[in-house]
């Protein structure tokens, strides 16, 4: 049963992925950009710094032994995702969060998988990759379906886009998607951070903790950067005094130990999956986040008097669960 415990891993992070957004239904009285640096303070920064020093011994010392290219990738693409998220919001306004969301999410599970089998020496001698190349195109058709369900909800309450905006949307949302699948290939290319940690002493399930310090220091730039700008633009400095703001803090404060948790967990069950970990859990992850978010979605009531797209969307999530199946399967192969 030991063999479980990866997927397992990965099953409780797709939770944490697919619920920490909630948080984003809270955010007034404050303005985003003062919400978004309480946010990445404590998911960029805090937890993972608190977290990893708690179990990789001589943390700081770990990340110093490291190749300095190990560190330097890690750090950039942790970069290049912060870019990839502030586009996000670009292209939400232009095609709406249904398409945006299916398309950054298919490209961002699928360019984030095989990358970093690309960069596996031995990747296609290995009996597992064909079945995550199968996988991954199948849940590709998921994300689509799902994704075409909301299309097809938001028609039905009148929220539609205006056409002529969709090329350039879905060129925002493509570049966005790519840049989303960097925080994994920055965390694959940051795997000799965690070797060193390994070397420290660190259980093999926790060494992946110091990789994400180094990548998520490179988010954090980026993301914090933006965020500054924004105050330094709107004037925005006296939100973070707003009156009533105490939930908003709160829910600030939970969605980042959300967003950390699912990374940290993923990682940890990727470590346990060895050198396809990146490569399987992935695309898993971020699958199976997408139904949990659904799940939290049919919740709160966004699905109601859709029963066609509601139908439609099961299908959806239905195929990336087969998807991910295989996934699992694949992992035994490896």
């Amino acid at each position: 049963m030991e063999f479980l415990l990866p997927f397992f891993l990965v099953i409780i992070a797709s939770f944490f992925q697919g619920s920490f957004g909630l948080g984003m239904k809270y955010m007034e009285p404050l303005k985003w950009e003062a919400w978004w640096i309480i946010h990445i303070t404590i998911a960029m920064i805090i937890f993972p710094i608190a977290w990893a020093i708690i179990v990789v011994p001589n943390l700081f010392e770990v990340i110093g032994n490291a190749p300095d290219d190990a560190v330097f990738l890690g750090i950039l693409f942790g970069f290049l995702w912060g870019v990839g998220g502030i586009l996000f919001g670009k292209s939400v306004p232009y095609i709406g969060l249904s398409l945006t969301y299916g398309i950054v999410m298919g490209l961002a599970a699928s360019v984030g998988s095989i990358i970093p089998l690309l960069q596996v020496e031995v990747a296609f001698s290995n009996p597992a990759t064909n079945y995550v190349i199968i996988a991954v195109v199948i849940m590709l058709v998921g994300v689509a379906l799902t994704a075409k369900a909301g299309i097809e909800r938001d028609k039905l309450i009148g929220d539609t886009n205006d056409p002529s905006n969709m090329s350039k949307g879905i060129m925002i949302a493509v570049s966005c998607g790519i840049l989303s699948a960097l925080l994994n290939v920055g965390f694959a290319n940051a795997t000799p951070v965690a070797l060193e940690a390994e070397k420290m002493g660190a259980l093999t399930r926790n060494s992946s903790l110091a990789a994400w310090v180094v990548v998520l220091l490179g988010a954090f730039m980026m993301n914090f950067g933006y965020a500054v700008f924004l105050i330094f633009k709107k004037k925005s400095w006296d939100s973070f005094q707003a009156p009533a703001a105490r939930n908003a803090y709160k829910w600030a404060i939970l969605a980042g130990l959300f967003w950390f948790a699912a990374l940290g967990i993923y990682g940890q069950g990727s470590a346990l999956m060895g050198t396809m970990g990146p490569i399987i859990g992935w695309p898993m992850l971020l699958g199976l986040s997408l139904i949990i978010s659904n799940i939290w979605a049919v919740r709160s009531g966004e699905w109601k008097n859709a029963k066609k797209p509601f139908e439609l969307m099961l299908i959806g999530l239905g195929i990336i669960i087969l998807a991910s199946s295989l996934l699992g399967y694949s992992n035994t192969l490896s």
